[in-house]
């Protein structure tokens, strides 16, 4: 006969349901607790991205002001340098003849007017300025006593000087570049320009994000909100504002701190803090600051974190809730599925212990009972297998806004006009030596020419950082190919001979701009010619075909080739075997060429490279 199950050790359902209660009450508070730290985790990781992507953004940005601010800063330098030698300058400041200084005066007209100087003036040792280029305005420098400017003291003393202030005379800020005529001995005078920055600022001021230049103590120089010029970046001493406010280096400008408040450093160069803008309540900032070679300045720039953030945080917690929920979701319904099968299993052992009970009377049905009961466990065990069997694919959406390729090559382009019109200086500094003034004319004149078109390839770079373009037109490709040679002369002085150019006839013209197109021939002649640099018999053919559709420039060296690893990614940035090459000519070359409608072709061995240029023929 069957013995009895002893009941007391099992549950029953409505034990089951109780405990049930309990489990899913634990599993609720446990699921909010995770999703309430993995929330948090994904905005602490979303703000990081943000962050990171930020700086990467802005230290591009900030690379690129620093280049413009470079490229404006060197453009006047050498002229201080050059009339300091210039035998005019000399002449009258030692003499002081009112027709000396009349001519002066209008030399430094004529000079001032070809470049981005503001005023350009010339001091006697007394520290009266004698002669100036707006010698013809009410508020001309000429007779005003410079000798308290540090800028006329420094230069006196060391023979140079840079000095950032505002005017006495204009009442406007700028840099004042100033150089010694003659020895620290016999000096004659100072030979000082004056640079304003109004055009940069304004070209800042168009990103919307706060850029600023303070130097060595902390006062901003150069900024894109005029409301911050001359307020300083950290607390000054009494001491120290007392001593610039007497020196009238800002005028009578308060020396306030910017508003800014809770710095947080979150790198070496970038910190997060809250700053009030004018016109705006306070909000949160990413500040880097890098610093401004050949100058003591520093550029601060200040980018917007709460909308990249708020848009990062968004996603990364959209993300995390994607796999999260699922994952909840699975552990709930495995959890259900235990006290279902659970319960099943009571209600089962209590079906059982009555018919026990009841065998001897209803065997035939209690086997029935139990075959049945048997068959739905083994349906529910197939049924686990399978749910155990089915895997769910997440798809994970991730955007990044990807900034566009480094603008840097603003000053690879002008570098090399920037290169001749140092060999053009050099050569007129020579000539002046030997009195030889007709061949010093012919330099100022072609270093005027280049200037006047490295303006031209900056108004055509801003244009492209607009979204702008030179509309193209006809050009003749026996100019282009002159001017190109033109800019490398100087340059590769004796070793144009190696340059074989059979010039197209007069009349082939293409689609493009002049000055753009040179600038691909100088890049490919310049890499050509620096790829022959001490090879014997070095040779590189230039040469156009006409063909009914386009116009093709052949460009080919007997050089050592180009490196397959260097060939396979020719056109990536930065991608160079110079050691001091930025690896963005040939891009920029290519984009050019894309530009117009053409194409470039490269083929390379190890006896000689072959660029082919297409271009379009122009219709006449």
């Amino acid at each position: 006969m069957l013995q009895q199950p002893a009941t007391g050790r099992f549950l029953t359902p409505e034990q089951l349901g109780r405990r049930s209660r309990q489990v899913w009450l634990v599993f609720a508070l446990l699921c909010a607790a995770i999703i309430a730290a993995a929330l948090y985790g994904a905005s602490y990781y979303g703000r990081l991205t943000a962050l990171e992507m930020l700086q990467r953004q802005g230290h591009t940005d900030a690379n690129l002001k620093v280049a413009l601010l470079r490229a404006v800063l060197e453009r006047p330098r050498a002229l201080p340098l050059l009339l300091a030698d210039d035998q005019q300058v000399r002449d009258a400041l030692a003499r002081r003849q009112d027709d000396a200084v009349i001519a002066l005066d209008r030399k430094l007209e004529s000079l001032v007017s070809g470049t981005s100087a503001s005023v350009l003036y010339v001091v006697g040792k007394d520290g009266i300025a004698m002669a100036s280029s707006n010698w013809r305005e009410p508020l001309s420098f000429v007779g005003n006593d410079y000798s308290f400017r540090d800028y006329f003291r420094k230069a006196m003393e060391a023979g140079t000087a840079e000095h950032y202030a505002l005017g006495t005379v204009s009442n406007r800020p700028g840099l004042y570049i100033s150089r010694r005529v003659g020895d620290a001995g016999s000096a004659l005078g100072v030979v000082v320009v004056k640079m304003e920055f109004d055009q940069l600022e304004a070209d800042w001021s168009e990103t919307g994000r706060p850029a600023y230049v303070i130097d060595e103590r902390g006062i901003v120089l150069i900024t894109s909100l005029p409301s911050w010029r001359f307020m300083a970046a950290g607390p000054l001493s009494r001491e120290e504002a007392a001593a610039i406010r007497k020196s009238l280096q800002f005028g009578a400008a308060p020396l306030s701190q910017l508003p800014i408040s809770r710095p947080k450093p979150i790198g070496p160069d970038a910190t997060i803090m809250r700053a009030v803008l004018p016109g705006s309540s306070a909000a949160e900032y990413l500040q880097l600051t890098t610093a401004i070679p050949s100058t003591p300045w520093r550029l601060g720039y200040l980018i917007p974190t709460d909308q990249a953030i708020a848009s990062s945080v968004r996603e990364t917690r959209f993300l995390t809730l994607t796999v999260l929920l699922p994952i909840l979701a699975f552990a709930a319904f495995l959890l259900r599925r235990r006290d279902v099968s659970a319960m099943q299993i009571a209600v089962s052992r209590i079906a059982r212990e009555e018919l026990e009970r009841r065998v001897l009377e209803r065997t035939e049905d209690l086997s029935r009972a139990r075959d049945r009961l048997e068959a739905e466990i083994a349906d529910h065990r197939t049924t686990e297998a399978k749910l155990q069997g089915v895997q769910q694919d997440l798809v994970q959406a991730n955007r990044l806004a990807i900034l566009g390729q480094v603008a840097a090559g603003v000053a690879h382009e002008i570098n090399q006009p920037l290169a001749t019109i140092r060999a053009y200086a050099e050569n007129a500094s020579v000539f002046l030596k030997r009195q030889q003034t007709e061949p010093v004319k012919e330099n100022l004149s072609s270093i005027a020419a280049l200037t006047e078109r490295i303006g031209t390839i900056t108004e055509e770079l801003k244009a492209f950082a607009r979204k702008g373009r030179t509309a193209p037109e006809p050009v003749d490709m026996r100019s282009v190919i002159e001017g190109a040679v033109v800019l490398l002369r100087s340059r590769f002085a004796g070793r144009l001979d190696a340059l074989k150019i059979e010039l197209p006839p007069t009349g082939v013209n293409v689609v493009g701009t002049r000055i753009r197109l040179e600038q691909v021939l100088i890049n490919l002649f310049q890499n050509a010619l620096e790829a022959l640099e001490g090879r014997d018999h070095a040779k590189v053919e230039v040469s156009v075909d006409e063909t009914s559709d386009d116009v093709e420039i052949i460009i080919s060296d007997n050089g050592p080739g180009i490196p397959a690893a260097i060939l396979d990614s020719l056109f990536t940035p930065f991608n160079t075997s110079k050691e001091k090459g930025l690896g963005l000519g040939l891009v920029i070359s290519k984009d050019i060429v894309v530009d117009y409608g053409g194409r470039i072709e490269v083929e390379s061995s190890s006896s000689g490279t072959r660029f082919t240029i297409h271009l379009r023929k122009a219709t006449t």
